[in-house]
């Protein structure tokens, strides 16, 4: 009698886990159209569904026990099985896009006495004058925004933008600065933890390519982030892509951006490094890279000016190049296909 009531315990708890990871409040991070570091959107279906509403204060729970506060926006254009956030959003909560997020009513946020917020350290030098009328007074008029003590926000003004982190707040944990909170900013800038420097470069950092980037997260991030998906499917992983375009257009920031938002071991050979006058030194650089990149899976290696190493075959005139250009095939060849490595050139 025992053992049966066990099983149907078991039976009952897989159960409820199943139903809570189909609750309608989790939702997958998507990319914000705006560049607001206090809002997210939803589609007004999902706000319905969730009976939230326009101008609502939401809490948003990541991942590693990360919670943050945001306004809540309508928007037409979201999927609505997804939340949109820009990058500083996602950071304070420690997801990367087609994360999953869960999103809840936050009715007792009460307006800040004060908050006191200090610049990250690695943002301000080189940066004169007054950081609270040139940064922060601007930042705080222009909307009432609520606030999470330890979060980092981005203030952009004139040609440069600084990083500040929310030091302490009153009330405690979460508050919405309003026209007569005080805002404090004395003392010694804070230095960067490890842990926030999840993302130098994201999506948003490339502009004027969204096709593109469409195109390449498709190839990419796929195979990186739902290798399940081939699986089912039965059909093999892209296991390499080649950008092409004029120098300066943003071809090695695409590939850092894909990198750190897909969370993958990024490895970077500069094409002409590898050469070497040393017989047989170029091919063993370049196995180095596949194998160091294979250990890190997933991975990608960006090989950048690829042209300089790898030349049509039938224009290479030197035998290192053609050397080498044999050995990039062999080892291209010689990728396992669910080895979740992709060479970008």
């Amino acid at each position: 009698m025992a053992s049966q009531g066990d099983a149907s315990g078991k039976k009952d708890y897989s159960t409820a886990i199943l139903e809570r990871k189909k609750s309608p409040n989790r939702l997958v991070v998507d990319e914000a159209t705006n560049d607001e570091n206090s809002t997210v959107a939803l589609h007004p279906d999902t706000m319905d569904s969730l009976e939230l509403f326009h101008g609502d204060i939401v809490l948003l729970k990541g991942k590693k026990r990360k919670d943050t506060v945001c306004i809540l926006l309508p928007d037409d254009t979201c999927d609505k099985t997804k939340v949109r956030m820009n990058k500083v959003v996602r950071k304070n909560l420690r997801v990367r896009l087609g994360d999953v997020v869960s999103v809840h009513q936050c009715p007792d946020v009460k307006y800040g006495k004060r908050v006191h917020v200090l610049p990250v350290d690695d943002t301000v030098q080189g940066i004169a004058g007054n950081l609270f009328d040139a940064f922060l007074r601007p930042y705080f008029l222009e909307a009432y925004r609520p606030l999470r003590k330890g979060d980092l926000f981005l203030v952009r003004g004139g040609m440069t933008s600084v990083e500040f982190k929310v030091v302490e707040t009153d009330p405690a944990e979460y508050c919405i600065v309003a026209s007569d909170t005080e805002i404090f900013c004395d003392g010694e800038p804070v230095k960067r933890e490890d842990e926030e420097r999840l993302d130098e470069v994201g999506y948003d950092d490339v502009g004027g390519v969204r096709k593109q980037m469409a195109q390449i997260r498709e190839l990419v991030e796929l195979p990186l982030r739902h290798p399940q998906l081939f699986k089912c499917i039965g059909v093999k992983p892209p296991k390499g892509i080649l950008l092409y375009g004029p120098p300066g257009t943003g071809k090695t920031l695409i590939a850092r951006a894909v990198a750190n938002e897909t969370g993958a071991f990024f490895f970077l050979i500069n094409g002409p490094e590898i050469m070497s006058k040393m017989a047989g030194e170029s091919e063993s650089n370049l196995r180095k890279a596949f194998e160091e990149a294979e250990k890190n899976a997933p991975a990608i290696i960006f090989i950048d000016e690829i042209d300089s190493i790898a030349p049509k075959r039938d224009k290479t005139n030197g035998e290192v190049e053609r050397r080498i250009v044999s050995q990039l095939l062999t080892l291209m060849d010689g990728l396992k296909s669910r080895a979740h490595v992709i060479v970008m050139g």
